[in-house]
Order: C-alpha cells, then structure tokens, then sequence
C-alpha cells in the first residue's frame, strides 16, 4: 500500500514538474497569460524561484497594461524572498517610481529600504552599505510617518547605528591595542562627539582616559619655550589624563573599570605632584 501512496505521489510531482515546463517553454499570446496565472499561483504556493522565472518572460508583454501593477508587485517580491535584495531593492523603487499612486505604495517602499538594510555587512567592513540602509529607512519614514512599518524602521536605523557606532570603536580601541596613544585618544573623542548616546560610552570613556595616561606616563619631557615661558609638554599630558579621569568618574562611579580609574588617577596626581615640588 505505502509503495503504491509513493509512485501515485510520484506521478503527481512529474506531472506538476511537466506542466511547469511546458507553460515555461510555451509562446504565443495565450502562454503570456498561462504563466501569469502559473507564476500567482506558484507565488501563492512560496514557490518563489520558479514564479520569478515566469513573470521574467512576461513583464515586457505587459507594460501599459493594468495588470502590469500586480505583476510588476508579485516580481519584486520574489526577489525579496529569494533575498536577491540587491535586485529587490532596484525592483521595489522601480515600482514605486512607476505607480506612486498604487495600495501597495507603502509596503514595497519598506521592503524596497529593508532590502538595503539585509545588505548592511558585519561592522568589522566598509559602511558604505549601512549609511546607505539608515538613509532609505529614514526617507521611508519621512514619506510614511503614520505607517504600521516605522517601528520596523526605527528598530532597523538602530541596528544599524550601533554598527557604525562598533566600527568607530573598534578603530579607536585598535590603536590603544597598538599602543598608538595619540590616534587612540583623537579617535575617542571624535567617537563620544558623534555618538553622545552610544551604549558604548562607558567603555570609549574607559580606554580613552587608558590611552591618555599611558601616552602621558610613558611620554619623555620636552619643554617647549614660548613668549610667556615654558610648557612641559609631559605635564599637559598628564592634565588631560587628569581631566578625562575626573570626567569617568563622575559619570560612572560604580563602574566595573572604576577601580583602575582610580588607581590610574592617583599616579597622575603623584606625577603632577612632582610639578608642584619643582615650582
């Protein structure tokens, strides 16, 4: 009995498979037709690959049609699900540039700035694709304030803000790694200027005031003559080391790094102490 279920749904599958590629293969003005009818279908069924190469041949024989809207819709789509997103999000801005006026105005306009956010790569790469994402979600948004979809939006900007915010530093902390204190520190401050918000804050507050210290103690005193006298260029070092101490613990004073903090403050203190002693 099982053997006999297996060939008859063996059967079905062929005979499904057959007529498949005879409406695939077929010309004429009747097989355009047939495949747009096949392709909804296997559409409807979350057969995506295969509805997409049916609605390929038959989109230029609808153009300036009415039902060029619907196809041109359910094409883009399968895209989506094929995640082919870089042909997805041409296709769903091509749609919305051909039929502003169109129902599905607002969800091909999401799912057309979602595409670009699937393209968004790991925060160790290039961004250029990210900025590109978090500037089409937040046109979306603008176009669409009142949308079901701007939470969607909002949440993805977010992802993707913190991705540029864990590019930026992770460059920052590469050069406190490598010992370069000075790029280290310039790179800090430039990344608590641009995200002043950043759940990072904490940590580049850390390893910033890390790289100040190491860069002061460690540095070799020059004096620098001026007009009003002499500036120890190791003494302004450490006053900066001093300033950026004081700055952490005042906004993180139960911090897990607050013990280094203050080990680190008390040797700058001891250092600047020795300033005092020579004046």
């Amino acid at each position: 009995m099982n053997k006999f279920l297996y060939i008859i749904f063996s059967l079905v599958i062929l005979s499904g498979c057959s007529e498949y590629q005879k409406v695939l293969k077929a010309d004429g003005e009747d097989a355009v037709a047939k495949k747009f009818k096949m392709g909804e279908e296997l559409y409807n069924q979350g057969k995506f690959e295969k509805a997409n190469r049916l609605f390929a041949q038959i989109v230029p024989n609808y153009r300036g049609k009415p039902q060029a809207e619907k196809l041109m819709y359910l094409y883009s789509n399968t895209f989506y699900k094929m995640k082919d997103f870089y042909v997805a999000g041409y296709q769903f801005e091509r749609f919305a540039s051909s039929y502003p006026k169109s129902e599905k105005l607002e969800e091909t306009s999401f799912f057309g700035a979602r595409s670009y956010y699937q393209l968004s790569p790991i925060f160790s790469k290039d961004q250029t694709e990210t900025k590109e994402a978090i500037e089409k979600l937040q046109e979306f948004i603008n176009l669409f304030p009142d949308s079901e979809y701007v939470s969607d939006a909002n949440t993805l900007i977010q992802e993707l803000d913190f991705k540029l915010e864990k590019k930026a530093y992770e460059i920052a902390k590469q050069f406190n790694h490598i010992s370069d204190y000075p790029a280290s520190v310039r790179s800090f401050d430039n990344f608590i200027f641009e995200f002043p918000g950043s759940r990072l804050r904490e940590d580049a507050l850390f390893y910033r005031l890390d790289s100040a210290y190491k860069l002061a103690i460690n540095s070799v005193e020059v004096k620098n003559t001026i007009q009003k006298g002499i500036i120890y260029l190791k003494k302004q070092r450490l006053e900066t080391a001093k300033e950026y101490s004081q700055a952490f613990i005042e906004a993180y004073a139960e911090s897990k790094y607050i013990e280094d903090v203050k080990e680190m403050a008390s040797e700058i203190s001891k250092e600047l102490n020795n300033y005092s002693t020579k004046s």
